[in-house]
């Protein structure tokens, strides 16, 4: 087994050889190179970024591939917008740079805006994220604002990926949240250690079990060809550390809107101790559309779930609404 800094070393090392074109994407998984002018269209508009340990879960040759389908630019992210820019109120809801806060009790930090892989149905693609903080110091107006508001308990760590940073930086921001006396949770939401599982390490379990906030993993993972081998180590590692540790899917069409593959996924989660907890109907951003699945079928894959499945294995069916209170339950 590596050691932790070998770990370290290895998620930068592997992050800086991942494909951020989709003619590499194309040619490395034996695909028809049909593909390439769409492919290329779209990523002028949204970039690619795929890591090695995501790509070696692919099936060779397969366009159809559920993986694949997830990170590889097509056509119809070209055709006239039938979404929004912000679907899901991002931007009515930012108090200062860096700081969202749309529900009781809980706000959000933009902590970076880049992220390990991108996702074609990324609710975030057209997030401006070029007038977030960087620095540590230009997050100070975020922090006086989450130590001025003795109402918010609970920070979420969002993005982008709160996991691209480095341990150092990491651990900065980690300090000025908790010399905040009234927050008690600190959420991270991150796709790394199921993308680039390489960036669970000892050290970084190790920070978020001793610092004085509570501390929540939320990670995504949409199929359960995601769930297998490193991806399951680094799950398998976060839970075994003593972390709390859910996940929320994305409901795709093609990619996970049948109950056969959505039962899998949970099976694989709960085997792991992780606990399925959202499953979000597709924010209707411009660009992700094709990916939208009716949710009259939603609702029937849940019902199917709830048959097949222990209770705790079923993930809550939700929409983002802006302006709710909270996750709407469909």
């Amino acid at each position: 087994m590596p050691s932790d800094t070998a770990r370290a070393t290895d998620w930068h090392a592997e992050l800086s050889r991942a494909i951020r074109d989709p003619e590499t994407l194309v040619e490395r998984l034996g695909l028809d190179r049909s593909v390439l002018d769409a492919a290329r269209g779209s990523a002028e508009l949204f970039g690619v970024m795929v890591p090695e340990s995501f790509l070696a879960r692919m099936r060779h040759g397969d366009p159809q591939d559920p993986l694949l389908k997830q990170v590889l630019p097509i056509a119809d992210e070209q055709q006239p917008a039938t979404g929004t820019t912000d679907a899901v109120g991002d931007l009515d809801a930012r108090r200062v740079p860096g700081l969202i806060h749309k529900y009781d009790g809980r706000a959000l930090l933009i902590a970076t805006g880049s992220c390990a892989v991108h996702c074609r149905y990324c609710f975030r693609r057209h997030y401006p994220y070029g007038e977030e903080p960087r620095r540590l110091d230009e997050w100070d107006p975020a922090i006086d604002e989450l130590a001025a508001d003795d109402s918010i308990d609970e920070v979420i760590l969002s993005g982008g990926d709160p996991l691209m940073l480095t341990d150092t930086r990491l651990d900065r921001l980690f300090e000025r949240l908790e010399a905040i006396p009234h927050l008690a949770r600190l959420r991270i939401h991150t796709r790394l250690p199921v993308v680039l599982p390489s960036r669970v390490t000892e050290t970084l379990c190790h920070r978020l079990r001793a610092g004085r906030l509570t501390p929540v993993v939320v990670v995504h993972a949409n199929h359960p060809a995601e769930v297998v081998d490193d991806c399951s180590d680094a799950l398998r590692r976060l839970v075994e550390s003593g972390l709390t540790v859910l996940n929320q899917s994305v409901l795709l069409a093609g990619v996970n809107d049948d109950a056969d593959t959505l039962a899998e996924l949970c099976t694989r989660l709960a085997n792991l101790g992780v606990v399925p907890y959202y499953l979000h109907q597709l924010d209707r951003v411009a660009g992700v559309m094709h990916f939208e699945v009716p949710e009259s079928h939603g609702r029937r894959l849940i019902a199917e779930l709830e048959r097949r499945l222990p209770g705790y294995a079923v993930p809550r069916y939700v929409r983002e609404v802006p302006g709710a209170a909270g996750k709407v339950r469909l």
